[in-house]
């Protein structure tokens, strides 16, 4: 899929291979395997995935997908304002799944700034509603 950051349509650094990118039963299972590859580490979460264990771990990831099943299951998006407020996660924090336009400004609100998108021209969608809010009166994640 087409991969969107900071409103561009980039290239996946991730498909390459230079990291390696889990879910989290696999990172619960083979924690200190993985910390010891020395590489960079990915992780994909489902909106199931409490993301509080994580909290000490945060730092170690260069990216962490949030997985939207369905445009109407919010989840993710307190997730990611818990990853970006309460445990103060820096790094990648990409939307996945079925992540719609109408709802872009409000994920880049809560902390998202990579986003897999449909197409092409999808992605040209996503990156001009990205530039549609330019005042926002309440504070966010991003």
């Amino acid at each position: 899929m087409p991969l969107l950051k900071n409103g561009a349509l980039v290239e996946d650094p991730w498909q390459n291979g230079d990291g390696v990118r889990v879910d989290l039963a696999t990172w619960q299972a083979d924690r200190d395997t993985l910390i010891a590859r020395n590489v960079p580490l990915g992780l994909t979460l489902n909106p199931d995935d409490a993301v509080e264990p994580l909290g000490p771990d945060v730092h170690r990831f260069a990216l962490i997908g949030l997985d939207f099943p369905a445009f109407t299951d919010g989840r993710p998006y307190s997730a990611a304002r818990l990853l970006r407020e309460r445990f103060g996660y820096r790094g990648e924090l990409r939307a996945t799944g079925d992540v719609q336009r109408d709802q872009m400004a409000f994920m880049a609100r809560c902390g998202f700034d990579a986003f897999e998108v449909a197409g092409e021209q999808a992605a040209e969608d996503f990156a001009a509603a990205l530039a549609e809010i330019s005042v926002s009166y309440q504070p966010a994640a991003a």
